[in-house]
């Protein structure tokens, strides 16, 4: 095993990925399809999220409440982002379910994706696959999308993130 550096970006995605399929079982070349990453990085994020204590030893038990205490606590300073200029690409944050219908706002945010249909501020997705696999998962995509609501939000948005993120992970 490599020796351990901190959490990274893609190591959300493959956490979040698992927390998708909720009591489905699954194996990490499954996770390495679906997510459009290498079978030796999700070993790798896997291993890294067991020494971050937000996957138990067994490499298969996600711990619900620890993940949730460092999106709440953690995800805005570990990645944060600001919104860019306009681009085309995926919504996100607040411009994606299932934050859409509850903040209203006339500024959307992307992901830029060269097969998005939306034009609105950029920001850099956790992975540069995300996107590709989102449109494969709509329960991915929206924990995805609350977690961007983390990054960049003001309170009001990262208190409904945070909300949804709760019934939605701890399913």
């Amino acid at each position: 095993m490599k020796q351990h550096r901190g959490i990274r970006p893609q190591d959300i995605v493959v956490l979040l990925k698992i927390a998708s399929k909720g009591t489905k079982p699954w194996l990490m070349k499954h996770l390495s399809e679906e997510l459009n990453i290498s079978a030796s990085e999700v070993s790798e994020s896997l291993n890294r999220s067991v020494l971050s204590g937000l996957i138990a030893a067994d490499k298969t038990t996600l711990m619900r409440s620890a993940l949730l205490e460092f999106l709440r606590h953690g995800i805005q300073y570990t990645f944060p982002q600001r919104p860019s200029a306009l681009v085309r690409g995926m919504v996100t944050a607040h411009s994606a379910e299932p934050l859409r219908n509850l903040i209203e706002s006339h500024e959307p945010i992307v992901w830029p994706y060269a097969e998005g249909n939306v034009r609105g501020h950029g920001i850099e997705p956790l992975h540069p696959s995300v996107p590709i696999a989102c449109e494969r998962d709509s329960h991915l995509y929206q924990l995805l999308a609350l977690v961007d609501a983390l990054r960049i939000g003001r309170v009001r948005e990262k208190e409904l993130a945070m909300v949804e993120l709760e019934n939605l992970i701890r399913q």
